[in-house]
């Protein structure tokens, strides 16, 4: 009778047999199908590869679109890798996409994400002091949908909630981290621009 062999051996030697092409699609296909952009630690983990191969091979991977000009690139978004369409096409997508119905953001939703993403984390009370409005309404749209999260109480009088951006924010909005928000003063010189 055959000893059993365990799943991670299994993994080991197929990791050994595989040709540094094979390795190229399957980290391409697994970010492909995951949802949310998977870091190189958890696709080393999978693929039984050192984590230098795994990147070895991404950076590969966006080279071969970058060569063929294709309309997809490699990103690393939120400490992970996710394929995501060229900058160079959204107007074309966006027209697309404008084609489709989706859940929007109202406009207070938006102002209200946008005092969080860059005042978090904040209070309730400091948003309407920002907005000038109530913002519960908002709030709640932001935590449903997963944008913001609760970030703790603020050692207050009332202990208020504080809040900030979620993982699924900076995926929604394609940034690797805060850091890639534009700056304030970027927004004040549109602003004098219209």
């Amino acid at each position: 009778m055959e000893d059993p062999i365990s799943e991670e051996s299994t993994v080991a030697a197929t990791a050994q047999a595989r040709t540094p092409g094979e390795l190229v699609a399957l980290v391409e296909a697994l970010i492909f199908v995951s949802e949310e952009p998977i870091a190189a630690k958890l696709l080393a983990d999978i693929l039984g590869e050192e984590k230098g191969a795994v990147r070895a091979a991404v950076e590969q991977l966006s080279a071969e679109y970058a060569e063929r000009s294709s309309g997809l690139q490699i990103r690393e978004i939120a400490g992970g890798y996710q394929i995501a369409t060229r900058p160079e096409f959204h107007e074309e997508i966006r027209a697309f996409l404008k084609t489709r119905p989706s859940a929007k953001l109202s406009l207070a939703s938006l102002e209200t994400l946008a005092v969080i993403a860059y005042k978090q984390p904040v209070t309730v009370p400091e948003i309407l002091e920002i907005r000038g409005v109530q913002s519960a309404t908002s709030i709640k749209t932001l935590l449903d949908k997963r944008l913001i999260v609760a970030k703790g109480r603020k050692e207050a009088v009332g202990r208020p909630m504080q809040y900030g951006t979620s993982k699924e924010f900076l995926i929604q909005f394609g940034l690797k981290d805060l850091s890639e928000l534009p700056s304030i003063e970027d927004f004040e010189d549109l602003a004098a621009g219209t």
